[in-house]
């Protein structure tokens, strides 16, 4: 069901608005109507692989030996 809205907006961007629906074939109240749309439209969630793009790169030596890295590790927090 559709229902009347009554804007009141400055003279020249009604113009400008009027020039825009025509050059796209479309009326104003089809604009108006797709611009709310677009506001009240939920935000699309990201997925998991667009989240783990945005992350900063890891600064972590993959060269290092792990083992022998916790037991030196281990040997300067107990003194072994």
């Amino acid at each position: 069901m559709k229902t009347r809205l009554n804007l009141t907006i400055d003279e020249s961007v009604l113009a400008r608005v009027k020039s825009y629906a025509e050059s796209k074939k479309i009326s104003i109240s089809e604009l108006v109507e797709r611009y709310f749309k677009s506001l009240s439209k939920p935000e699309k969630q990201k997925n998991i692989f667009e989240m783990v793009d945005d992350l900063p790169a890891s600064s972590f030596d993959v060269n290092i030996d792990l083992k022998n890295a916790f037991y030196e590790d281990q040997a300067e927090k107990y003194g072994a």
